[in-house]
Order: C-alpha cells, then structure tokens, then sequence
C-alpha cells in the first residue's frame, strides 16, 4: 500500500527512492488516486519552496526538485490521462516570456496539462510578445498561458495582454500567468484573466475555460 502523507515528506526532503516507491505503488493499485498523490507531490514541493527561501535548499536543490516533479508526473501520467480519456481540451499555448530563460515549473505544468487533455503548444523560454500573438491567431488558441520567475518577467506578461489587445483579439483569449511573482495585485496590474502559483490550479482554471 501506499501513503500520501509519506509521498509528500519525501518529496520535500527529495528523497527520490520513497517519491519513486510511493508513486509506483499508487500505479499498482490502479492509479484511482493519482490526481491526489500529485497534490501530495506538490504540497512537498511547496516546502522545498519554503526551505529554498529560508536558506536551508540552494538553486540545486530547487533544479533537483523539478526533476524529480517531472519524473513523478511521468510516473503518474497513464492514470492522468486515463482518467480524461475521450475529453480532449483542444490546443493552448504555453511559454516562459521575454527576458525569463527558466522552464523546470513550465515544464511541469506542461507535463499535467497534457494529462488533462489539452494539446499544449510550447512555445519554449524567452518568448516575445509577437511570437504568442501570431501563434494564437495562426493556430487558433483561446487559452494562453504565461510563466515566469523573476519579476523582469511580469513586464513581458503585460506587454504580451497589450499585444493581444493591439491586435484586437484580447476578447477572443483567456491569459492566465503563473510563477514565483505572481500574485493577485500583479495579475491586475498585467491585465491577465487570472493567475496562479500551483500547477493544480492552472489545470482547474485552464480546463474551466476549455469547456466553457
């Protein structure tokens, strides 16, 4: 058997063997609670978070644990998609935006959404505004999703709404921004439809859009 509480200590203290042992034994028995060992799983990585900003982890560390949240959503993604299966989403486009080259929390998030169902146009780091506004137009996209971690990167998400909004389809899109940054305040002041800090709650508010 497996234990969620277990799965989630390990993953804040990046022990991979009981991240990987716990995970696998979720999948053994027919995966029915992957949805809730990856909320475990970021619940662990929130404290790598907060171990990061009190100086106890390094940039190391923080890399590590977005490889091993990579690997836990690899690990998990059959069941993921399995438990979407039939209900596809439809494209959206992802990217870390202009001046941000970070993409371990992008890549994440890129991992759970196409397990949710969405065909994820991955626009790559260091996106300028143009590049998304002619992508959306060209593959017809109503979900944008804008990552970034430092706070350089909230100028670009702006830039990219002005984008959308000069080319007269900020009406036809729905942008939501994620990353260390960003908050309710700043996700005002960008101009975005909402915001988020988890994966979970990207995918919740992605896939509320999808189907709308």
């Amino acid at each position: 058997m497996y234990d969620l509480k277990r799965l989630e200590e390990a993953m804040g203290e990046l022990d991979e063997e009981v991240v990987v042992e716990e995970l696998k034994a979720v999948m053994e028995n027919g995966g029915t609670e992957a949805q809730q060992a990856m909320a475990a799983c970021q619940k662990g990585m929130d404290v790598v978070g907060n171990l990061f900003d009190s100086g106890e982890y390094f940039v190391g560390d923080l890399i590590y644990a977005g490889e091993l949240m990579t690997q836990a959503v690899d690990i998990l993604k059959p069941a993921l998609v399995e438990s979407t299966s039939g209900s596809s989403l439809g494209k959206m486009i992802l990217c870390t935006v202009k001046d941000d080259l970070h993409d371990i929390g992008k890549n994440i998030v890129k991992a759970m959404l196409e397990a949710s169902g969405f065909e994820v146009i991955d626009l790559g780091i260091d996106v300028p505004a143009t590049k998304i506004v002619e992508t959306a137009k060209q593959e017809n996209v109503k979900v944008i999703a804008l990552s970034g971690v430092l706070t350089l990167a909230l100028n670009s998400m702006k830039e990219t709404v002005e984008a959308f909004r000069i080319a007269g389809m900020r009406d036809e899109v729905k942008i939501i921004i994620g990353g260390a940054p960003v908050t309710a305040e700043n996700c005002a002041q960008v101009g975005a439809d909402e915001w988020a800090t988890s994966p979970q709650k990207t995918i919740q508010v992605c896939r509320g859009w999808a189907q709308a």
